[in-house]
């Protein structure tokens, strides 16, 4: 229990994606971090299983970073992005473009997840009219796809809680394709599915309908995180480049939590061997010291939106905050780390020790499904009738007062490591998931 004594005022803070009122009954401070593990406001310790939000790739407090982000402080706290610039921003676009698939180098700096999804968007929209195709406005998603919560990233997203409060008002020219999780048939598959590639030709038939002259941009993630660790089945992603590409559609990879070692690559691209024209990027990429986003962009859409403006600005987009001088420290300093530590050959070596104890939990009661991917699991248990939701919740906080931090969506526990986690730490991780769900109801 926590010390009432070291409790704040818990009244004006309105949190986000939280049930406020439960929360504040019982609250789960945290004080600290440091490599794999937060301290709480008790001084317990506790394992972070989930890389924070899936983001802080590299462990906590790691102090080259908070160097970079301490000496960037002291020189240049601050400088805008509209007709300025400082270098440490050019120096972030060329090192992120260096890690991004051929030709994606073109850079554009934003603060989350959200904003890139956006951002990416617009770029579409910008492209096709550069291209005197300004009939191109729809976008295709998917169900279940999580692309943040900016208007642009709901329409496109597939989660209906996220979505029904602001129907009203999203984007009109909007569809989605199916999503890819069958318990039917790929129950306890070991990485990718074998079953769902054909899923992928459902594009055809939306294309058929709203034809391909009025449709922008397919947006998917690759690996659907947010949603519960939805994986695309073999030969699914390789369909939607084939079919994007024979009709002129722009592919948009949302990897905000694949990119900068998830799956043992520098993206999700990379490992799938499937390259986009566009990819969303946030996250990991600062290691969640300093919030940061980006989009890496083929180059021919970025020249063809340059040299296609009459003169002056060519894309009238943009944050204050785009490019800030801390964030773009910490970029540098976090992907100098990901080069110099091999972290993701490091993810790539630990993902069959992550397989081998998450399938562990096969026959384990209420488990209905264990999928995996890289350095990320979800763990599907049965839905309790006309409560889903409640056992992932109750296991939720049973994990945590055993000092293990996960999350939940839905009916699914997923896990995401720092990519840093030891085979210890993985043992004791599912171990603590097994010991909770035995004892529920």
């Amino acid at each position: 229990m926590n010390d009432n004594a070291s409790i704040p005022d818990l009244s004006n803070l309105w949190m986000p994606f939280t049930a406020n009122r439960q929360f504040k009954q019982r609250p789960r401070l945290l004080a600290s971090a440091k490599g794999m593990y937060y301290t709480d406001i008790n001084g317990r310790r506790i394992l972070d299983s989930t890389s924070g939000l899936w983001c802080v790739n590299a462990g906590h407090g790691r102090q080259e970073i908070i160097d970079a982000i301490t000496r960037q402080t002291s020189t240049l706290d601050y400088a805008p992005g509209f007709q300025m610039g400082h270098a440490g921003a050019f120096e972030a676009a060329a090192a992120v473009a260096k890690i991004m698939p051929a030709g994606l180098d073109r850079i554009f700096f934003t603060n989350s997840g959200s904003e890139s999804v956006d951002t990416a968007l617009k770029i579409a929209l910008a492209y096709h009219r550069s291209l005197g195709e300004g009939s191109r406005t729809r976008f295709i998603g998917r169900q279940r796809g999580y692309h943040g919560v900016g208007f642009g990233g709901i329409s496109v997203g597939g989660i209906t809680p996220n979505r029904k409060a602001f129907s009203g008002a999203l984007l009109p020219a909007v569809d989605h394709l199916s999503h890819t999780h069958s318990l039917e048939h790929n129950a306890f598959s070991r990485g990718q599915p074998a079953w769902g590639a054909h899923l992928a030709d459902e594009l055809e038939q939306l294309i058929a309908l709203h034809d391909a002259s009025t449709i922008a941009a397919v947006i998917v993630e690759p690996m659907a995180g947010s949603a519960g660790v939805l994986l695309p089945p073999k030969g699914y992603l390789e369909k939607l480049r084939a079919i994007t590409e024979k009709h002129g559609i722009l592919l948009i990879f949302d990897e905000v939590i694949t990119a900068f070692g998830r799956l043992g690559a520098a993206t999700a691209s990379d490992f799938f061997g499937v390259v986009p024209d566009l990819i969303t990027l946030a996250k990991g990429i600062s290691n969640a010291s300093v919030p940061c986003g980006a989009v890496a962009i083929r180059r021919e859409i970025h020249d063809g939106i340059m040299n296609s403006a009459a003169g002056g600005i060519e894309l009238f987009h943009g944050y204050t905050y785009s490019g800030h001088p801390l964030a773009m420290a910490a970029v540098l300093a976090t992907l100098e780390i990901y080069e110099r530590e091999k972290l993701f050959a490091r993810a790539s070596a630990m993902a069959p020790k992550l397989e081998a104890a998450a399938h562990k939990l096969n026959g384990v009661r209420h488990v209905v499904d264990v999928r995996n991917l890289g350095l990320v699991a979800g763990i599907e248990l049965a839905a309790r009738p006309g409560a889903p939701g409640t056992r992932t919740e109750e296991a939720f906080q049973a994990c945590f007062d055993q000092g293990v931090l996960l999350r939940y969506t839905g009916d699914t526990i997923a896990v995401s490591p720092p990519l840093i986690v030891e085979d210890e730490q993985i043992d004791r991780l599912f171990a603590t998931i097994k010991s909770v769900l035995e004892k529920l109801d």
